[in-house]
């Protein structure tokens, strides 16, 4: 299947973005305390210190989703809980990275950052619910749980999808 190597090109993908991040930020952060530069009047060395931080911290973010992504590959299990949401906002990150890459750099950096949404929605959406056994859960064509007892599934609000016929007795 595909679900396996998208997890694990997706976790090397992030782990990739993590170093770069906190490489570059910290790179911006070591020519700002050199040059003395300043913005609007700010010192530099709260300029070059919050530039070091915010790619370590942005970097450790990544790190995580890419944590989560490697789970993913090595449990071939769908992401549950906070993984999820991790990866669910590393998906959205992107998405706007690509908007202001668009803008800012050109189309081949939109299109890269489009590639790595891609491919985390990919593994996101590659995983169906399990049963206990290991097989895709299925739910009955007729709306029922399986039961035998003619109750409405849960999954609809417990109300049939048609309404029940009309009586016909005159």
């Amino acid at each position: 299947m595909v679900r396996r190597p998208v997890a694990w090109i997706v976790a090397i993908i992030l782990f990739v973005e993590a170093f770069g991040i906190a490489a570059l930020n910290w790179f911006m952060g070591i020519v700002v305390d050199n040059q003395k530069m300043s913005l609007a009047g700010l010192d530099p060395d709260v300029m070059s210190m919050s530039s070091k931080i915010g790619g370590l911290v942005f970097g450790a973010y990544f790190a995580l989703c890419g944590v989560v992504a490697l789970l993913v590959a090595l449990r071939d299990r769908s992401p549950a809980g906070l993984g999820r949401v991790l990866l669910i906002s590393v998906a959205v990150v992107h998405a706007l990275l690509g908007a202001f890459a668009w803008g800012l750099v050109g189309v081949p950096a939109f299109l890269t950052m489009v590639v790595v949404l891609a491919l985390v929605v990919l593994l996101l959406m590659t995983y169906d619910r399990q049963n206990g056994n290991g097989t895709a859960a299925v739910e009955p064509e007729d709306g029922r749980d399986g039961t035998g007892g003619g109750s409405p599934a849960v999954g609809n609000g417990g109300s049939p999808l048609t309404p029940p016929p009309t009586p016909s007795t005159p």
